[in-house]
C-alpha cells in the first residue's frame, strides 16, 4: 500500500496534477515587471538625478563673496574660486581650501556676522 492510496489520492490523479504545464508564462509576469520598474524609477532614480542636477547648479553659481556652508558644517566666505577647489575665509586671517563638492548650500548675505 502506497502513501498516496492511504491519503485517498489515486495514482492517475497524482500523475496528471504533477505534470500539468504552467499557464500564462512570461506574459502573466510582464505587467508586474513593468510596474516594478516604473516604481523603482520614480522612487529612486529620478529624485537622485534631480538632487545631483540641483547640486551642479549650486556649484556653478558660486561667486567670490558668497557665504557658504560646507558638508562638514563650516561656514565661510568664498575668496578664491578655482576649477575644482575654493578658498574660504572662516575667521580673521584664517583661510581654508575645500573641494567644490564640499559646499552644501549658499547662505544669505550677512550670516557670518550674525554668528
Amino acid at each position: 500500500m502506497s502513501l498516496l492510496s492511504l491519503l485517498g489520492i489515486s495514482t492517475a490523479h497524482a500523475a496528471t496534477t504533477a505534470a500539468a504545464p504552467e499557464q500564462g508564462g512570461f506574459l502573466s509576469v510582464l505587467p508586474m515587471l513593468i510596474i516594478f520598474i516604473a516604481v523603482f524609477y520614480f522612487l529612486l532614480i529620478r529624485p537622485q538625478s534631480k538632487r545631483a542636477k540641483e547640486q551642479r547648479q549650486l556649484l556653478d553659481s558660486l561667486t567670490v563673496g558668497d557665504e557658504v556652508l560646507t558638508t562638514g558644517g563650516i561656514i565661510g566666505r568664498v575668496t578664491k574660486l578655482r576649477d575644482s577647489y575654493i578658498v574660504l575665509v572662516i575667521g580673521k586671517d584664517i583661510e581654508m581650501t575645500f573641494q567644490k563638492g564640499a559646499v552644501a548650500s549658499i547662505l544669505p548675505k550677512g550670516t557670518m556676522e550674525s554668528i
